[in-house]
């Protein structure tokens, strides 16, 4: 039998002095996962109805499978499959970028690139556990180990569906489609720039800045749309107008799971 040595005093404060960090990590670590869990809840009757027909719509489109997997490199290395609903054709070949004029797209397909509709599958992922709802967004394994001294701080932590640099680059793809090599732009300037902003992101983040920044990812496809509707014909307003209110739908239904949570 272990004699313990000291006042109770000494004890207790050698107690605390024994792995706090990996205690609160694993706490925040809960609430975390409980808070993805929740959100993910409360939201899924509504991304129900819109995957539903989300998914009708691109079958009609491209008769095939409406899912497309992607593999990704997650926490600690590990891949795994990141679900989009697909919005190219289904025998379209060709590098990992995505253009904002992409010859590769489905009708429906340019419609769900616009507006991030095509992210919906990524739930799955979040509840899951190969993702949060926010956090750094997954690259696919060539684009990691361009930066393999970077990722071994990033992989440290879980991806998610939205995070800082994703709504910082949110118009990524027009940008990579005003260059003459998209690829090398896209490793060269716009990775590095991603990278230092996440590594920001998981030394400060909190509750609080999660919440805003899933709320400055839902207003991303509005302000899209509010663009698209300026001086567009009536069939494209019309198609504006019916996706403003689903949106609309989506940022009532997360508010009021914020405030049930609170």
């Amino acid at each position: 039998m272990t004699v313990l040595a000291g006042t109770v005093g000494e004890r207790q404060a050698v107690s605390e002095q024994s792995f706090p960090e990996p205690i609160r990590t694993y706490a925040a670590q809960r609430t975390v996962r409980a808070f993805d869990l929740a959100v993910c809840l409360l939201l899924l009757p509504a991304v129900l109805v819109m995957g539903a027909i989300t998914a009708l719509l691109i079958y009609i489109d491209s008769p095939g499978s409406v899912f497309y997997p992607s593999t990704r490199v997650g926490r600690d290395g590990h891949t795994f499959q990141m679900l989009k609903f697909r919005k190219m054709r289904r025998a379209a070949r060709g590098g990992p970028l995505t253009m904002s004029d992409d010859e590769r797209f489905t009708p429906i397909g340019r419609f769900l690139a616009l507006t991030k509709l095509d992210e919906l599958p990524q739930l799955w992922n979040v509840i899951r556990g190969d993702m949060r709802l926010v956090g750094p967004r997954p690259e696919v394994p060539e684009f990691v180990a361009r930066y393999p001294e970077e990722y071994s701080e990033l992989l440290k932590v879980l991806p998610g569906i939205t995070g800082p640099a994703a709504v910082q680059y949110a118009s990524e793809s027009h940008l990579l489609s005003l260059q003459h090599d998209p690829l090398r732009f896209y490793e060269e300037s716009i990775m590095p720039r991603k990278i230092a902003i996440d590594l920001d992101y998981i030394e400060t983040r909190t509750l609080a800045g999660d919440l805003r920044i899933l709320a400055q990812t839902l207003v991303i496809p509005l302000s899209r749309l509010a663009g698209r509707m300026l001086g567009a014909p009536l069939l494209r307003r019309v198609e504006a107008c019916l996706l403003v209110g689903t949106c609309a739908l989506l940022i009532a239904t997360f508010a009021l799971a914020s405030s049930g949570g609170a």
